[in-house]
């Protein structure tokens, strides 16, 4: 194998390590420890699909911002609160809950199983 073969799977690792380990301050909590959080004021709500999805089936306290949105808005969110994130399936709110934590959110959940795993 010669060096450019070398780098170019050196960059793929890399790669694949960075996206599917976990981040720090990012925590995957089940649908009943969401629930649990709705009795603190001090936690916010976001689901992050279309308004479509979002209208057709939520559940309250979550407020609809779609991820396409959620980085011109975190400027809405406060920073000093928790802020549990919820989608479908759980694949979007990660990608979310990623964005928020670069925005700069410390305490950030991602509902595991999204709306799907909500019974």
């Amino acid at each position: 194998m010669g060096i450019i073969e070398s780098i170019l799977l050196i960059l793929i690792i890399v790669f694949l390590v960075n996206r599917f380990m976990p981040v720090k301050g990012i925590t995957n909590i089940g649908v009943q420890e969401a629930k649990d959080k709705f009795k603190d004021n001090n936690v916010q709500f976001i689901d992050v699909r279309t308004p479509g999805e979002y209208k057709a089936n939520h559940r309250k306290p979550f407020k609809n911002i779609p991820l396409s949105n959620l980085a011109s808005k975190t400027d809405s969110l406060d920073k000093e609160k928790e802020i549990v994130v919820i989608c479908q399936s759980g694949m979007r709110s990660a990608k979310a809950a990623k964005i928020l934590k670069k925005q700069g959110f410390q305490k950030i959940y991602n509902v595991k199983g999204g709306m799907s795993a909500w019974i």
